[in-house]
């Protein structure tokens, strides 16, 4: 059984769970932009499972965040998307499929 869910019901999953905390509410809109355009692209449906999401996906604030985790192996954003997918949130902040 399945159910089309909208913005409003994603948001509300992640934030009733205890992932709450793990994207900012404009990541968490470019992450389900992202899967609805994954799940058009490739016509394949996508369960909402919000700790295999977590797992799946890391928001970043910024760069610099990003290289603390990763020893500055990366110099820029370009340098991460040639390795990950990665979807820009806002100013400066990011996500990517980790790898």
């Amino acid at each position: 059984m399945k159910q089309t869910v909208n913005f409003y019901d994603f948001e509300r999953a992640f934030s009733c769970s205890q992932y709450k905390d793990n994207f900012t509410y404009d990541g968490l809109r470019a992450l389900f932009s992202y899967l609805e355009q994954y799940e058009e692209d490739c016509r394949e449906e996508i369960e909402l499972d919000v700790c295999a999401i977590c797992c799946d996906f890391t928001e970043y604030e910024n760069l610099v965040e990003f290289q603390d985790n990763f020893s500055g192996r990366f110099d820029s954003i370009a340098d991460i998307q040639d390795e990950t997918t990665v979807i820009m949130v806002d100013g400066d902040a990011f996500i990517i499929q980790n790898f």
